[in-house]
């Protein structure tokens, strides 16, 4: 059994002590925490799981760290405090761990990453003889695996083109949907996660690692972006009201150039209610959906659907990237110290899990 440490326990890391939990190869070794107010309670507990796992969170880094953990599940947030994410992720690659991670952006395609993101991971790894291997949130799969694979179906490929298409009033991260996002905000309110060059940053990386798949060069990444209003105010089941007129669903792509002409897409179509932008694409049950569109001949359409903690599409979201994660971790424990790709990192069937009941 691998000692895996779960960082965070936020939306991803309930998703991540689950499958930890879960997976025949890894055994809890400790749960990290931020919140003072979740100290000392039961991983179980902290998990949504109807059982205890007899962890106690703990907010003592050094000390877990110290125990030497093989593996390390580092679920905290990176949106805005990269930094310390990356000194985080960094500290326990030093100590050996193998960590995996959503947080890390500019570490999607670690060839492509700036100097002072990869440079230190780096410097751990020899250092301490961990590995690191990053993922997305939104998910990672979606915007690298899934794409490249469905691709291999094709006679001829124009274009590939991933979607994230979500009702974000399910999203229980109030902070990120109303300020990185810009949802209820009026519309002359500029929202980070929009701001020019951001989503380049964010998903540029897993444009060029599909690029360098698929052996083409991209002559450049571009941004569109559209706003809409909402109509009239509505009421959220987790957030509570956002007024007519605020800012109530966004459309944006990050567009891989090729040769001229948009043909590695990334494109996020959210709401915070199914009335705004109606004429925009839609998911087959209006809550949410990751999609992947190969235009060629033939042409490819294929939907993902994936719902946790009661019927939760973004809770579903965050547990499929997770289940990417945390299934890598013994492929990763097996092979040699150093910084992966999802190139590198197969997808691998569920083994030892399938009709698998835990005490």
């Amino acid at each position: 059994m691998i000692p895996t440490v779960v960082w965070g326990t936020g939306n991803v890391g309930r998703a991540a002590l689950r499958a930890v939990d879960a997976h025949p190869a890894l055994a809890l070794a400790a749960v990290l925490v931020h919140d003072p107010a979740k100290v000392g309670r039961d991983a179980g507990e902290l998990a949504g799981l109807d059982r205890a796992l007899g962890v106690a969170a703990t907010d003592d880094i050094d000390a877990v760290l110290a125990a030497r953990p093989r593996a390390v599940v580092y679920a905290a947030s990176g949106d805005i405090r990269p930094d310390e994410a990356l000194a985080d992720v960094v500290r326990a690659v030093r100590a050996g761990a193998v960590v995996v991670t959503p947080a890390l952006y500019p570490l999607y395609d670690p060839r492509s990453a700036p100097p002072e993101f990869r440079d230190p991971v780096l410097a751990a790894v020899a250092e301490g003889g961990g590995s690191l291997f990053v993922s997305g949130v939104d998910p990672g799969w979606g915007n690298d695996v899934l794409p490249l694979l469905i691709s291999g179906l094709g006679t001829t490929v124009d274009a590939i083109r991933c979607q994230e298409i979500f009702d974000y009033s399910t999203y229980e991260q109030e902070d990120s949907v109303r300020h990185l996002i810009g949802m209820g905000h009026p519309m002359e309110y500029e929202p980070l996660m929009l701001a020019p060059s951001i989503p380049t940053m964010v998903w540029g990386g897993q444009l060029r690692l599909m690029a360098r798949a698929l052996g083409v060069e991209l002559d450049e990444i571009r941004e569109t972006l559209e706003r809409r209003a909402l109509d009239s105010t509505v009421t959220t089941r987790t957030m509570g009201v956002f007024e007519a007129g605020t800012q109530g669903a966004v459309r944006f792509e990050v567009q891989g150039i090729v040769g001229g002409e948009p043909r590695i897409v990334v494109e996020h179509i959210t709401r915070i209610h199914p009335s705004c932008a109606p004429d925009w694409p839609t998911p087959p049950d209006g809550t949410g959906a990751h999609r992947v569109v190969i235009e060629g001949r033939p042409r490819i359409e294929v939907t993902v659907e994936a719902s946790d903690e009661g019927e939760n599409r973004s809770a579903g979201g965050n547990a499929t990237a997770v289940g990417r994660l945390v299934n890598a971790v013994d492929w990763l424990v097996d092979a040699k110290p150093g910084l992966y790709d999802a190139l590198d990192v197969p997808l691998r069937p569920a083994v030892g899990r399938l009709g698998r009941k835990r005490p």
